[in-house]
């Protein structure tokens, strides 16, 4: 996904996660699809944190995070990228569905 379609430009002091310059474009993922699944990565301490981390690092509303997280866990570039973090989201998305 290109960051038009993300609703906006991510800047280059925006948070990569462990990825060089250019293994994005070799992966087919924007810098925020790395960094949306870096912060995703990440663990958070107390009520809010996660939101706050949101805004701040990558300016967005936590609404639009989460849109943008929902995609990127249908996409295969993110589970070749990332397949721990994929895998135990599809897994938590799944079990809520079936809550339902």
């Amino acid at each position: 996904m290109s960051d038009e379609q993300h609703g906006g430009p991510c800047g280059e002091d925006s948070p990569q996660g462990d990825s060089a310059p250019g293994d994005s474009a070799e992966r087919g993922l924007s810098e925020l699809d790395l960094a949306v699944l870096a912060l995703e990565r990440r663990a958070f301490s107390g009520p809010g944190a996660k939101e706050r981390a949101v805004r701040e690092r990558l300016g967005m509303t936590p609404t639009r995070y989460y849109q943008l997280l929902g995609a990127l866990l249908d996409d295969p570039r993110a589970l070749a990228h990332d397949p721990v973090t994929v895998n135990r989201l599809r897994r938590i998305r799944d079990a809520r569905r079936e809550r339902r």
